[in-house]
Formats: structure tokens, C-alpha cells, sequence
């Protein structure tokens, strides 16, 4: 028998592991994917008119891989929003007393009013052609995701603990290695877990985003939103838990391959002295870490990075006491903002004066009014819920990769599946609309307060509780002393959002049919959503007008000031 000399170390390493052809199998496997969904972009748009779509389950696979690559697009079209306007609002004053309110503003307005405007424009980047439909899809859901994260991420960098800072500084890092190194790296965690909700929180409006009306035209874009669009204006219930159980396998297949390995390796960025008791643990993680084919692809990438830490961007990261100085800067600064406030009021009194009647405006207000206090309260009754499950499941890692996939896919869930069991019980046992409806507008959204939750308690220190285990803190002591404190700033990030989102949940929840029953809440959601049906233009911007003005209101009275007292008080310094 012929002996074979052994490999040489070097030839070993040119050699190809069981790692690179797992990585290679999956870079493959996505590219085929994006390829052959590539190709349908330049199809004529008429071939998506919504009668084409089958109820057979049999294409339910290849719309399926339509829906979760539309919404990858928009995470990562969210993620470089986060990184970029969160940023600039946190590390400049000046520019946050405009981009903060703003970003207020843009999380209140409806994801229909988002269609409505934008559509046209992104159906005339390619005239006649899907592509356009698909920009339009994926920027709606990009507005279902990006501002829970852009929050986040926000107030992650308003409260870095101190020395941190002050130790980067000590290593000589300039501000763009220092955000790249220090802060960015602290605000990981929270962000995964918020990258998560979003991402949860897209499937909430896919319907909307797939199933796009223009004029007399409807465009209904092949994947889940627009198959449980049609199951549902079919009453077919087989081909709805169809579309529930392919929505699961997208959801476990973006768990395994993505946000599993990123919780795991976010768990490095813990501000911790020790060894987490059950680090979380990914098998793709553990491939992306020992390919080479993965270390060759992204090797210049990495490379690029810390090139970077070298360079500083103009004026990137000045916080300093000198911008406040600069008086003639911050005076013009304000008169801009006075100048773009009195043209905007200017636009709004115009419509308003040509449109409009004071007995719409005192309606809508009304209206506006009466969705407040229901917001008010099922955002109470959500905390009060979701909180101590949040800091329960986040003290106890192996019990949060459990919960993980299960509470991705509850928040996943399209609650307007369950909107006809809600209408057949109001009627059956003759309630009141306004109350019952109301729990339908958080069904989607109270999950904010959870994920968020959660992220602050995984993120406490261990020194904290065993100071507080030392001490014999327990009982309602430790939850005022030592629980509450931690998560507060994560929570008033999810309360923030979960409120946003609630007002825009309104608008498909005000308004219920199943069969011949008609369910209709007298809220501003339902004034939006019967003005749109009705093609009455002028009251569905003065609706969102309205909605508009009220999350800003409730924001600045009252969230923003949270905000701020948590960066005072609880701030890990």
C-alpha cells in the first residue's frame, strides 16, 4: 500500500475547511436568490395588477423569498439611516433641536400617507416597470423600521458612560475612532435587539407596502402582504394559516442566519468585567469567525475601517462648549429655522384658508383628542405588562434565546388577521367599538416596550447586581433601586416608539368589516382612513396634519423630558 506524505501546514491552509464550503454555500445561495428576483424588476408593471396572485401554496416559497429580501433591503437602508441622522442629531446640538422633532414628525405620519406621497414619484424612476413598485414597497416598510432603531441609537450615544469617552481620549483616539470603537460599540446590543423589533414590526403593515392602490390601479407586488391581502378579501382561512406558517419559516430562517449571530456577537460589546453565566451562542457566528472565504471577502472592508481611525471628518463629534460660543453661527442657525417654520405655516395657513373650514379643524382636534387618551392608556397598560416580563426574560440569557424567536414571531404576527375575530365578537356581544377596537392598535406595537426592555436588562452590569445582592436589596426595593434605573433609558426608548407607532396603527384599526359587519371607532384614525377611501384629499392631510401635531405635542411634554431626565439621572457614569 502506497503512503501518502503528509499535508504541510501551508498546503492546510490553502486547503478549503468545512466553514468555507458552508459560508460559500450561503454567499451563493443569496446571490442566486437576489439574481433571480433581479430579473422580474424589469417585467411591465401590468403584470402585477393583483389578479395574477394565486391562492395555490405551492408559490408561497418564491413569495416568500420576495417579502424577506424586500425587507433586508430596507434594514440595511434603515441601518445606514440610524447611523447617520442618529448620529448627527446626537453629536450636534444645534442640528438636534431640528433633526429630533423631526424624526418625531416622520414616525407619526401614517405609512399610508407615506404611499400616497411617494408612490408616483418612485413609479416615475421606471416608467411602466416593476422596479418602481419595488422602490416604493421597500421604502414603506424602510418607514416601518427605521425610526425605532434611529431612536435607539440616539439615545445610546446621549448616554455613553463618561469614561469611556475620557478613555479614548487617554489612547489618543480622535472622534471618528472613538465612535467607531467606543460608541457605536456601546450602542450595539440595544440596537440589535431594536433591528429585531423592526424588523418584526415591518410584517405589521407588508399588506400595506405589497398591496400599493394608484388612482383607479392596483399594484399588488407577489409575496406574504399581498397573498394574505387576497386570502383575506377571499374569507379563505386555510390559505391565511398557509401564509401564517411560511411567515414563521421566513422569520426562523432570519433568526438562525442573522439576528442570532448578531446577538451573539454583540454580546462582546457588554460594558461587563465579567463572563456573561450563558453567553449566547450561534453555529453562524462560529462559521463566519473560521471561513477564510468570509475573512478574504471582507478583508478589505476591515481593512478600510481602521484606515479610517486615522482620518477625522470635519467638524465630526464637536460637542464642545466652543460651538455654543459661536454665537453669530447659532444666530443664523435660528433665523434659518425661523425662515423654514414661517414658510411652512405659511404653506399650511394657505391650504388650510382654501380647503378648510374651522368646523374641520375643531373636528379633527376633536378627534385627535380622543385618540390621545386611548394611546395614553393602552401604553400604560402595555408597560405595566410588558416591563417586569422585559427585565425577567433579560436577567436570564438562556431563558432570552428561547423567547427570542417566539417574541419575533408574536410581533411578526399580521394583526390583522386576527381584525375579523375582533369584528364578529364586538358585534356578537354588541360592545363598544370605541373600547374594543382599541387593543387592536397595540397589538403591533406594544412589542416596542418588550424588545427594548429586555435589551436594558441584558445589558446591565453584573458589578450592579451583585452590589445590590450583597446589600440584600429584594422586593419592590430592588425593582426601585436597581431594575427600573437600568432599563429606564431603553425603556423610554420603546414607550417613544410604541406610542408613535400606535397613532399610526390607528388608522388600520379604527375601521374594521368582516362579512356585513362594519365596525367604524370615532378617532382620528378612522377620519384618515374613511377620507382616503373616499378620495377626499384636503381631510386626509389635514388628518395626518393633526396626528402629526399631537405625537409632537405628546413628545415634547412629555417623552422628551424622559428622555432627558434618564441621560441626567441614569446615566451608567
Amino acid at each position: 500500500m502506497k503512503i501518502l506524505p503528509p499535508v504541510s501546514v501551508e498546503a492546510r491552509r490553502l486547503l478549503p475547511s468545512p466553514w468555507d464550503m458552508l459560508a460559500a454555500v450561503l454567499v451563493l445561495g443569496f446571490i442566486v436568490l437576489f439574481a433571480d428576483i433581479s430579473r422580474s424588476l424589469v417585467q411591465p408593471l401590468s403584470n402585477i395588477t393583483g389578479h395574477e396572485l394565486s391562492l395555490n401554496p405551492a408559490y408561497l416559497p418564491g413569495y416568500a423569498a420576495r417579502t424577506g429580501l424586500r425587507m433586508l433591503i430596507a434594514l440595511w437602508v434603515s441601518l445606514a439611516f440610524t447611523f447617520t441622522y442618529a448620529t448627527w442629531a446626537a453629536k450636534s446640538p444645534r442640528a438636534g433641536t431640528l433633526l429630533v422633532p423631526l424624526l418625531d414628525i416622520l414616525q407619526s405620519v401614517p405609512i399610508l400617507g407615506f404611499i400616497s406621497v411617494t408612490v408616483v414619484w418612485f413609479l416615475s424612476l421606471s416608467p411602466g416597470r416593476i422596479f418602481g413598485a419595488e422602490l416604493a414597497a421597500v421604502f414603506a416598510i424602510f418607514t416601518s423600521q427605521a425610526w425605532n432603531m434611529a431612536f435607539s441609537f440616539y439615545q445610546s450615544l446621549r448616554t455613553v458612560p463618561e469614561e469611556l469617552t475620557e478613555a479614548g481620549r487617554m489612547f489618543g483616539l480622535n472622534a471618528w475612532a472613538r465612535f467607531w470603537r467606543i460608541e457605536a460599540p456601546f450602542a450595539m446590543p440595544p440596537l440589535v435587539w431594536n433591528m429585531m423589533m423592526s424588523m418584526s414590526g415591518g410584517w405589521f403593515f407588508v399588506t400595506l407596502s405589497e398591496a400599493i392602490s394608484v388612482g383607479n390601479t392596483t399594484i399588488a407586488l407577489p409575496g406574504i402582504g399581498s397573498y394574505i391581502a387576497v386570502a383575506i378579501a377571499a374569507r379563505d382561512l386555510t390559505a391565511i394559516l398557509y401564509a401564517i406558517g411560511a411567515m414563521l419559516v421566513v422569520i426562523l430562517i432570519y433568526d438562525q442566519l442573522l439576528f442570532r449571530p448578531l446577538v451573539a456577537w454583540a454580546d462582546r460589546f457588554r460594558i461587563d468585567n465579567e463572563q456573561a453565566e450563558a453567553p449566547p451562542q450561534s453555529s453562524v457566528l462560529t462559521m463566519l469567525k473560521r471561513s477564510k472565504l468570509i475573512d478574504w471577502l471582507t478583508g478589505p472592508f476591515e481593512a478600510a475601517i481602521r484606515w479610517s481611525y486615522h482620518w477625522q471628518p470635519p467638524q465630526f463629534g464637536r460637542i464642545a462648549a466652543h460651538e455654543y460660543d459661536d454665537r453669530i453661527a447659532n444666530i443664523i442657525w435660528y433665523i434659518l429655522l425661523g425662515l423654514i417654520g414661517s414658510y411652512g405655516l405659511f404653506r399650511v395657513w394657505a391650504f388650510a384658508h382654501a380647503n378648510l373650514t374651522w368646523g374641520d379643524l375643531a373636528m379633527a382636534f376633536g378627534l385627535g383628542l380622543i385618540t390621545m387618551m386611548r394611546v395614553i392608556v393602552l401604553i400604560a397598560l402595555a408597560s405595566l405588562v410588558w416591563t417586569p416580563i422585559g427585565v425577567y426574560i433579560g436577567l436570564r440569557p438562556r431563558l432570552s434565546r428561547i423567547v427570542q424567536p417566539v417574541a419575533q414571531f408574536l410581533a411578526a404576527f399580521p394583526a390583522n388577521i386576527l381584525f375579523p375575530i375582533a369584528v364578529s365578537l364586538i358585534v356578537l356581544w354588541g360592545l363598544n367599538a370605541d373600547i374594543w377596537l382599541s387593543p387592536l392598535m397595540v397589538l403591533g406595537t406594544q412589542w416596542y416596550i418588550l424588545f427594548n426592555v429586555i435589551a436594558g436588562a441584558s445589558a446591565m452590569p453584573r458589578e450592579l447586581r451583585d452590589a445590590a445582592d450583597n446589600l440584600g436589596i429584594s422586593g419592590w426595593l430592588w425593582w426601585k433601586k436597581v431594575a427600573l434605573p437600568a432599563v429606564f433609558p431603553y425603556y423610554v426608548t420603546g414607550a417613544t416608539t410604541a406610542s408613535g407607532g400606535s397613532w399610526n396603527a390607528t388608522i388600520v384599526a379604527d375601521v374594521e368589516s368582516w362579512v356585513n359587519d362594519t365596525l367604524h371607532a370615532h378617532a382620528l384614525g378612522a377620519y384618515i382612513a374613511e377620507a382616503t377611501v373616499k378620495g377626499n384629499f384636503r381631510h386626509v392631510v389635514l388628518g395626518i396634519a393633526m396626528m402629526s401635531f399631537f405625537v409632537v405635542v405628546m413628545n415634547r411634554i412629555f417623552w422628551r423630558p424622559l428622555y432627558w431626565y434618564a441621560e441626567r439621572k441614569y446615566r451608567l457614569t
